[in-house]
């Protein structure tokens, strides 16, 4: 007979024979589980990717802040030509709503409006004549303004 018995005295001896059990064990084992969860992310993989979702947001909500302010100024800028301000008072105009920038465009146009121009004073050009004949008609003019 090829398979004798033989008797295991050695720890060596044990370890050897048991082995090859081992390893079959092994593979049988390992090949269920992969089998098993095929398709499956393992935790590092789990891992990535949320990170990689969390930047994606982060970066979604920069994009939209930063498209929300370039809308609101191009309100702001059309209002503040509507209302006849000139475009480097555009960016001062305030609110969170058109009709709130357009109330605020309103008063601000209001407060920069200039004055009705004034006509500049007269004032006659001195006679011709001597400068003590100048300075007498002066003070006669002087005296009977008062």
């Amino acid at each position: 007979m090829a398979n004798e018995f033989k008797i295991i005295d050695t720890q060596e001896a044990f370890d050897a024979a048991v082995k090859e059990r081992l390893e079959r064990q092994k593979k049988a084992v390992t090949a269920e589980v992969e089998k098993r969860y095929e398709g499956y992310l393992s935790p590092d993989d789990a891992k990535k990717l949320n990170e990689a979702l969390d930047a994606a947001k982060q970066e979604s909500a920069r994009l939209t802040a930063e498209r929300d302010t370039l809308r609101l100024d191009a309100v702001k800028v059309r209002i503040a030509g509507e209302t006849g301000l000139p475009q480097a008072l555009a960016a001062r105009l305030t609110g969170d709503t058109e009709d709130a920038i357009r109330k605020d465009a309103e008063a601000l146009a209001a407060a920069v409006k200039p004055a009705a121009p004034q006509a500049p004073s007269f004032q006659a050009e001195t006679p011709p004549g001597s400068a003590v004949e100048s300075a007498l008609r002066g003070v006669i003019q002087s005296l009977s303004n008062t």
